[in-house]
Order: structure tokens, then sequence, then C-alpha cells
């Protein structure tokens, strides 16, 4: 989502290096440049005034403190006013009630409520350990009733059955009654999309909020509307008491106005962010990592939990113990690796969150796609357990047969085993060992407080697919 901003940042700043002070002279044209970066991304005219205002406040005359230039000066004062108009800090759910805590999802069609809906039972599940209960209650559109049923089946939350002919207060009520004899810890009410303008739909979700009392009201939102989100949560905010928002499609070209208008027009949090369309594609919006990633600084904080709370650590203890027996690594575990990226969001996701990425060229982004991510396992499947095993088996016919099963060409099928030979010598080096060595050698580049307690990676070992170079 930020990916325009990081462009402009990055070249902003560059012009800043090798001087002394930052003066009136020599940072004019940096604040023009950062004014026109933010409105670019479709930030609101306020927000830019006082973004710009407070940033010359603080720069102008500033010494530049040994050992760094001004660049740096400029990086550190606009990320933390990029941290204050975000937020500050991260505001998670306030469930502390008597269960079950309901949850109230609002916001425009199609914005992605429903499936914010499912998102959040996951998480609250796989997080928090919470169970969880999903009711729909948008009788407009025929098929959200049952298209929350699937998701809730996906994610483990159990459901409350609806009706398009029933009314949506009795729905809201019905679900609250059974999540307190199932006793529940959570229950997520999903809400027809409505307009603002719209009085009859407005006083309608005014009705179930005074019916179920939630403890959270969550605004939805699609990033990709930029100021308008800021605009139409405004509006809700109005309406009905909000309590945070959860903004979603930030995979993608989103220019990143909406995550820095929000607070300051509504005054409201935003809780979290959808960023894929896979049910475990939600993660808490954090002010600090955001504007990490918006100057190129990644987030490794981010990318940490990550692997703690997604890797399959029975699946990679076994391919330790596999290779300390000296066994080769082989394309059925190359296919785990693969599998493993896809669970905790997928190679862009995973990216995004390293340092410098977004200094790297197109093509090799292109390249490091979810969708080649797909390819490369759709051409494992197509292999025989024997071929797995046994990789230098796969020759010219084999190949062929492959690419054909595969829908791919023999190229692809040349250039994922050349990936996984350089897999293979990683592996090969971590036998006798040696992963301990370079767990040693990874934990002294890593900041402290980053790693989990006790050292070292998470349980089980690296992240799928290696370490990050």
């Amino acid at each position: 989502m930020f990916a325009q901003l990081q462009d402009r940042f990055s070249g902003i700043l560059k012009h800043l290096r090798g001087q002394g002070r930052l003066t009136e002279d020599n940072i004019k044209d940096t604040l023009r440049e950062i004014r026109l970066a933010l409105l670019e991304a479709d930030v609101v005219l306020p927000v830019v005034r006082q973004f710009i205002e407070e940033i010359r406040a603080k720069a102008v005359g500033e010494a530049v403190m040994k050992s760094l230039t001004p660049g740096q000066v400029l990086i550190k004062l606009v990320h933390d006013e990029l941290v204050r108009v975000m937020g500050e800090f991260n505001e998670r759910l306030e469930l502390n009630a008597p269960p079950p805590a309901v949850i109230l999802m609002a916001g425009l069609q199609g914005s992605g409520k429903t499936t914010s809906a499912a998102k959040l039972a996951r998480w609250l599940h796989e997080r928090h350990k919470k169970s969880v209960m999903l009711v729909s209650c948008d009788v407009y559109r025929p098929a959200a009733i049952e298209q929350l049923r699937i998701l809730a089946a996906e994610v483990e939350a159990e459901y409350c059955p609806s009706q398009v002919d029933e009314d949506p207060v009795a729905i809201a009520q019905r679900a609250l009654d059974m999540a307190r004899r199932r006793f529940k810890d959570v229950l997520i009410i999903d809400t027809a999309g409505r307009l603002h303008v719209d009085g009859e739909m407005m006083e309608e979700i005014k009705r179930l909020h005074a019916a179920v009392r939630p403890v959270e009201t969550l605004f939805v939102v699609d990033a990709m509307t930029g100021q308008d989100a800021a605009n139409t949560a405004r509006a809700f905010d109005e309406a009905l008491p909000l309590t945070g928002v959860i903004l979603t499609k930030t995979d993608g070209d989103a220019r990143g106005g909406a995550a820095l208008s929000i607070r300051f027009i509504t005054g409201k949090p935003i809780k979290f962010l959808g960023t894929g369309e896979r049910t475990a594609a939600l993660e808490p919006f954090y002010p600090d990592r955001v504007a990490s990633r918006i100057l190129g600084m990644g987030d490794v904080v981010s990318l940490v939990e990550e692997v703690q709370a997604r890797v399959d650590r029975d699946q990679a203890e076994r391919l330790v113990k596999k290779l300390n027996k000296g066994k080769d690594f082989d394309l059925a575990d190359f296919k785990e690796q693969l599998e493993q990226m896809t669970r905790m969001g997928g190679v862009l996701s995973l990216m995004e969150k390293l340092p410098g990425m977004n200094q790297l060229p197109e093509h090799i982004k292109a390249k490091a796609s979810d969708k080649e991510l797909g390819k490369l396992i759709a051409i494992i499947n197509s292999m025989t357990p024997q071929e797995r095993r046994f990789p230098t088996i796969i020759k010219g016919s084999r190949k062929r047969r492959i690419a054909a099963g595969s829908g791919t060409r023999v190229q692809d099928v040349n250039q994922l085993l050349k990936q996984f030979l350089q897999m293979q010598k990683v592996m090969k080096k971590m036998q006798g060992g040696g992963m301990a060595k370079m767990m040693r050698a990874l934990q002294g580049r890593i900041p402290q407080g980053l790693l989990p307690p006790g050292g070292g990676l998470p349980p089980g070992g690296m992240p799928p697919g290696g370490f990050p170079r």
C-alpha cells in the first residue's frame, strides 16, 4: 500500500546527504517534495499542512548529531510525525466484558466486512484462544449469509444460521442468546453494507447497536478509496459510536492516504490492516511499524512475530531431525517450506517487512510474487513421489511431463530445480551442528529484543524458505 510513498521519501532524503545542518534553505525544497508526496498519496490537506509545519518547526536549526547526516535526522523527524498522525501506539480490542463480548462490523458495500469478520474470528482464536461465534445480519445480499457460513467453517468458528426473511435486529438478539448458551467468548456480527446518506439503513444499524450493545463497533473501510475512506468513517462515527477501524485491501494499489488521514479526521484508531484475500491476512495496526515501512526501514518485529505465530513447529522440528541424521533435503521438504511462506502471507508480505526491500528493482519483486510461489508448488505437485525424493532423475522427458501437468513451461521446471539446488546447499551446511552455528551468527546481527525468549529463532528452527540474506 505504501510503495509510492516509500519511493518518494527514498528519493527526497537522498538530496540531504553530505550537508552539515538543517537550515531554512536546505529544508525548504525538501518540505515541498514531502508535501507533494503526501498529496499524491491522497492524504487529506489538513493533515498535510500540520505534518509539514510540525517537521519545519523541529528541523530548522537542529544540530546534526555525531556520525549522523541531515538526512538521518530528517528521517527521525518524519518517522516520529508519521507515528503521531497515525496514533502513537497500537490500540487493542477491548474485550473485557462479560462473555460473550460483542463486536459489530459496519461499513459500505464491498468494503470487505464479511471477510474481515472471518479474519477477525481466526485471529482471536489463533492469537488469543477465544471461542468465537459468527452471525450474518445482511438480509439484503443473498450470498452474504452463505459466504459467512463457509468462512466460519474455514476459520473454525461456530456459525449462527440466519435467513433473508428475518429482521436483522431479531437475528442479532437470537445470536447473542445462542452465544451465551454455548459459552462463547466473542460474538462477531456482520451487517449489511450501507451508505451514510441512507437514512433507513442507518436507522437499522442504530437499532442493531442498541439491541446488542457491542463492546467494539468496527468500521470496515477499503484503503483504495483514499480520502473518501476518512470522510466516510467520520460520517459513520456521527451516527454510531465507533471504537475503531479495519483498513482492508492494503495489499492493492492504495496510496496510503487513508491510513494517514483516518485518525486525524475521526479521532478513531485503526486497529487492523487487511493484507490479502486469505483468512490469515489480518494484522494489528502498529503506527510505529507502519511508519518504518513507509520510510523503507522494514518491520522486523512484525516479521519475527509472524514466524512465531505461523511456522508449523512440529514440521520444522521434523526437518531439523532429518538434517541432523545426515539425510538430504528433498523437493517434498522444499514444498513444505513454500507452503509455510504462503501461510505467513506470501513472499511480498514477508519482503515488505525487511529493511531496504523497497529499493529492489520491479522485475526482482515480480519474480518474488505470490503467483510465482503458487507456480513452484504446482510444479512440485506434478512430480511423482520418487521424483520429489530423488530430483536428479528429472531429465528431459520427465521435465516435459511435469511442465504439462502443472500448466507451466520446461524453463519454469528448470528454474525451480536450480532454486532447489541452491536451497539444498544451504541445508547441507546446517548438518552436524551447522544450524546452531548459523543461528548464533544470526543472533549477533539482530537487534536485542527482536528474538524470542531464550535466544535464537522460534522453536523448530529457521523461518520458512531459509534465512533472509
